[in-house]
């Protein structure tokens, strides 16, 4: 690992934790509720300036950030305080913080994919001789080169790694030795349905030696305006559903807290598949393609209704909301700051678990 590689990493990681508080902070602005500090960083104060109501700060430790808001427990009487505000003014600026997330990974996607002169796309090009996957004469029950994959095993597939990805999740020796899968093509504008498909990786041989195939290669297309538009929102979908599969190997079983990583590790990923690239050049665009596949998790991820997360305290709103309209009575925001002041306990002590867990693999290795 470089140190270029390593600060640039921590660089963008942080810049991506800024970009999250910084939508919750221009939200509240925009609808007149008081922010007491909005930081960078998170520790002790380095710099900082008050201007008005705000005190502006850039703290110690590289890591986070964030916008405080008088009155976010329900701890203050101003009526410019965030519990104080509209329902759907609190809801606003709950979401402003992972929308803005989701905006920077498709803006990173796209600086990733502009100088690229082709996009790979999940559309089979050339089915290898012999391959057992091969479509016969008229036969459906098969690949044929033009086949576009749709789904596997009914997650949709946007960029051809979903392909892999789906099917690693979905592979179980015991209860599929076959690794048969339900895949589905569009063939000709028509969707064919493939159930039960054999999608086992062989030996085939080539100029290059042996290699594991599943036995066919996919088809790319130039580099247009429509085409980086549509790999940039293909991109965008493929990494939420990655988030949503990853949980489900998570409560499966399937994944487990080896396979989790908080900022360092991330940090450290980053500077590997920095230190990978063959160029700095391509080293950085890397980093881009990276970057923007960790302010779509971050954005997903602070919308889960998790107690202390954006979607758990939008979830609370909600809830209040309904519960203030069927019974015209204003509940106490004590009570749903205890809750979220809770779950942040919990989150920061399965965070810094996490962490550790990042610090000892890192030392280890």
């Amino acid at each position: 690992m470089t140190i270029f590689s390593i600060l640039f990493g921590i660089l963008l990681f942080s810049l991506l934790i800024f970009i999250h508080e910084l939508g919750h902070f221009l939200a509240a602005k925009s609808f007149g509720v008081q922010v007491n500090e909005f930081s960078m960083f998170m520790g002790p104060v380095l710099w900082k300036k008050q201007k008005g109501e705000t005190l502006y700060s850039i703290r110690l430790v590289p890591i986070g950030g964030f916008c405080e808001m008088e009155g976010e427990n329900g701890d203050s009487v101003s009526p410019r305080s965030f519990m104080a505000a509209a329902w759907w003014k609190r809801l606003l600026i709950l979401v402003a913080g992972p929308v803005m997330n989701l905006l920077s990974g498709l803006l990173l996607f796209a600086c990733f994919f502009a100088p690229q002169q082709r996009y790979i796309l999940p559309v089979v090009d050339v089915v290898e001789p012999g391959s057992a996957i091969a479509a016969v004469g008229d036969d459906w029950e098969g690949i044929k080169q033009g086949d576009r994959i749709l789904k596997v095993d009914g997650e949709r597939i946007y960029m051809y790694t979903d392909f892999e990805l789906v099917l690693t999740a979905n592979s179980d020796l015991e209860k599929n030795p076959e690794n048969r899968h339900d895949l589905v093509l569009l063939r000709d504008g028509e969707q064919i349905e493939l159930k039960n498909f054999p999608m086992q990786k062989r030996t085939f041989q080539d100029e290059n030696g042996a290699s594991q195939r599943y036995g066919f290669s996919v088809g790319s297309v130039e580099r247009t305006v429509p085409a980086l538009l549509r790999q940039t929102w293909n991109a965008a979908l493929s990494n939420v559903q990655m988030v949503w599969i990853s949980l489900g190997m998570l409560f499966s079983g399937k994944a487990g807290l080896k396979d989790m990583s908080g900022p360092v590790g991330i940090v450290q990923m980053m500077t590997e598949t920095s230190a990978r690239s063959s160029s700095l050049y391509y080293a950085f665009l890397n980093m881009l393609s990276f970057g923007g596949l960790i302010s779509v998790n971050l954005g997903i991820m602070n919308l889960l209704p998790i107690p202390a997360l954006d979607g758990g305290r939008s979830v609370g709103t909600l809830l209040t909301a309904a519960v203030e309209g069927i019974t015209r009575r204003k509940l106490n925001p004590k009570y749903e700051g205890y809750i979220h002041g809770a779950g942040m306990i919990v989150l920061l002590a399965f965070m810094g678990l996490i962490m550790f867990k990042d610090i000892f693999m890192i030392f280890k290795g």
